[in-house]
């Protein structure tokens, strides 16, 4: 008999509806089980009911029908919620919801405080979730002074300081770094080898490859479940759902669809290549690079010159975060910002529409130091558009549509003009007119990113930057945002410059790459020379493109490709003239 630490029965959930509304069930008749010492993953389009379905687990939403049983405790008997909650920890995608202390350090021993664990202990519990997540040296900062990604770390160690028997991780991973999501993968590897059940919930599907188990849920429905390469075999269905499968099977699919013989339930880096290089004899050298975009020219209009900053300055906790840093933004560029977890994105970010001041240095818009003046800076915060890592904190008006109208009210346009700056923005975001009066606040986070987004479009910036744009959305998601953003600098001219740690996502937009490392500039130029210094990046955190990897694994069995690959589109394509094929079929 399968001894299940997650089981659901029938459950069916509605958020309490608005007076003269009626309810809207999030989940519907959901009958799950998740065994014990397993990894299973959870995967859904954005509003899917992986979220509510994730609370259910340890009793923060209880069922409107049916029932759900952890460890075999109904979730509704409140005697037992604290051990519940006990024995099933929760990693939220927004740290900030989970840190509560002003030290890293009493930030994690505060499970365990509440716990009664004795204070010995507590120290060693604290000391080893440090050690796990990589943040042992900054047990004595302040959480509030730290990046997204390692406030992620501090809520993960807080986690597992409690040494639970469960650990459910609610798109944990969207904020981390390349080192930091496989660290984190590293984690629930060792806790699933410990016996700890794992649950994830995720859209990057190269982290649900390792899973014993996937669920798919759709319309609050579980609609799909098996072994990673049960559920991947259905491309298209996924992709009906708003989903896509790894770059792995990308390339097997596209391959098989040309006419190889090829092993298609490889779904691993190291199986893809063995599979491809398996189907292939007597190959035909290859040796072109992947066409780059097209690089705008002109004069730049945004100047960064020798920006320094440095936080609490002549203090304990001084920082220097960014260091003579100097880079030109010209219209229509497509730069894609790279960095590990606290190299200073987000604070080089903020100093170029003036939410920052420089230490040192100079920050010119169209020539114009746009920390000179009080106008100056009115100006550049009308001119350059910044939309930040999580939108909720962009969000704050009753309905969807006052919320991206503020920018232009304050704009001092005409209502006419207003109402279209609206309606524009929300098409360019996939935002349709029937969310236009509910309230943000009780959107999905995928909804909610798209709604801060169209905030900022609305004032039809010259200069659109986005922090993690992409992050927490599902695959179809990051493609729609992608295709509009990049249909808004088609039709205005505006530069944008993406702040991202999916380097599939830099190498599919991106006309320029530009890479920090502990407050320095190390790395400026096109993606394939940025690309080509793969061991660089993984000495600072960073990876490649999983067809970069492909195609080294290729390399190194043996196949003459040569150039840099970034795209599984044109490594098929080199693929197939490896074999004498049709570079151009399907």
């Amino acid at each position: 008999m399968t001894d299940y630490a997650i089981k659901t029965e029938d459950l069916t959930f509605w958020y309490t509806p608005e007076e003269g509304q009626e309810p809207k069930k999030v989940l519907e008749e959901v009958n799950i089980g998740i065994e014990k010492g397993r990894f299973t993953c959870i995967l859904g389009h954005n509003g899917s009911g992986k979220s509510t379905l994730a609370r259910h687990f340890n009793a923060l939403n209880l069922p409107r029908g049916g029932a759900v049983y952890a460890f075999g405790m109904d979730t509704k008997d409140e005697a037992l919620t604290l051990e519940i909650r006990r024995r099933l920890g929760m990693v939220f995608q927004n740290p900030d919801n989970q840190i509560v202390s002003n030290v890293v350090e009493e930030d994690v021993a505060f499970a365990p405080e509440n716990l009664g664990i004795p204070q010995k202990e507590i120290r060693e519990r604290v000391d080893e979730a440090l050690r796990t997540v990589g943040m042992y040296e900054f047990r004595t900062h302040a959480p509030h002074l730290l990046s997204g990604g390692q406030k992620q770390r501090i809520a993960i160690a807080g986690v597992l300081a409690m040494r639970p028997e469960c650990v459910v991780f609610d798109e944990a991973t969207a904020m981390l770094d390349p080192r930091g999501r496989a660290d984190v993968m590293d984690i629930i590897r060792r806790l699933r080898a410990d016996g700890v059940t794992v649950v994830l919930i995720t859209h990057h599907m190269d982290e649900a490859v390792s899973a014993d188990r996937i669920i798919v849920m759709d319309k609050g429905r579980c609609v799909l479940a098996g072994t990673p390469r049960d559920i991947f075999s259905y491309p298209e269905e996924l992709r009906s759902l708003g989903l896509t499968v790894p770059d792995t099977v990308k390339l097997i699919n596209g391959l098989d669809k040309s006419g190889f013989n090829i092993r298609k339930d490889a779904i691993t880096i190291p199986e893809c290549a063995e599979a491809v290089a398996a189907a292939i004899t007597d190959p035909v050298p290859v040796s072109h690079k992947e066409p780059e975009k097209e690089t705008p020219s002109g004069e730049p209009v945004l100047s960064v010159q020798k920006l320094t900053y440095t936080y609490s300055k002549n203090t304990p906790f001084e920082l220097t975060a960014v260091k003579d840093i100097s880079f030109d933004v010209r219209r229509g560029e497509v730069i894609a910002l790279l960095g590990h977890t606290g190299s200073g994105k987000s604070t080089l970010i903020q100093h170029l529409n003036g939410l920052i001041k420089p230490s040192s240095g100079k920050i010119l818009l169209s020539g114009e130091n746009i920390n000179s003046s009080k106008d100056s800076l009115r100006r550049a915060r009308s001119r350059v558009g910044l939309v930040f890592q999580y939108p909720e904190y962009q969000l704050f008006e009753e309905t969807v549509y006052k919320d991206i109208a503020f920018g232009p009210k304050n704009q001092k346009l005409s209502d006419e003009e207003i109402d279209s700056r609206v309606r524009d923005a929300a098409r360019f975001v996939g935002i349709g007119e029937e969310l236009f009066e509910a309230s943000p606040f009780e959107l999905s986070g995928g909804q909610k990113r798209r709604i801060a987004i169209a905030g900022v479009i609305a004032m039809m910036p010259e200069v659109l930057i986005l922090d993690e744009p992409m992050a927490g959305l599902d695959p179809a998601g990051r493609d729609e945002i992608m295709r509009n953003l990049l249909a808004y600098r088609d039709e205005t001219g505006a530069a944008l410059i993406i702040v991202t740690h999916s380097m599939e996502d830099a190498a599919m937009f991106a006309t320029r790459m530009i890479v920090l490392s502990h407050g320095e500039k190390v790395m400026d130029g096109l993606p394939s020379e940025v690309f080509a210094r793969e061991k660089e990046l993984e000495r600072i955190g960073l990876t490649v493109p999983a067809a970069t990897k492909i195609a080294r694994e290729l390399i190194n069995r043996g196949l003459p490709l040569g150039g840099t690959y970034y795209t599984v589109d044109y490594l098929m394509r080199s693929v197939l003239r490896l074999k004498g094929g049709d570079e151009n079929a399907s």
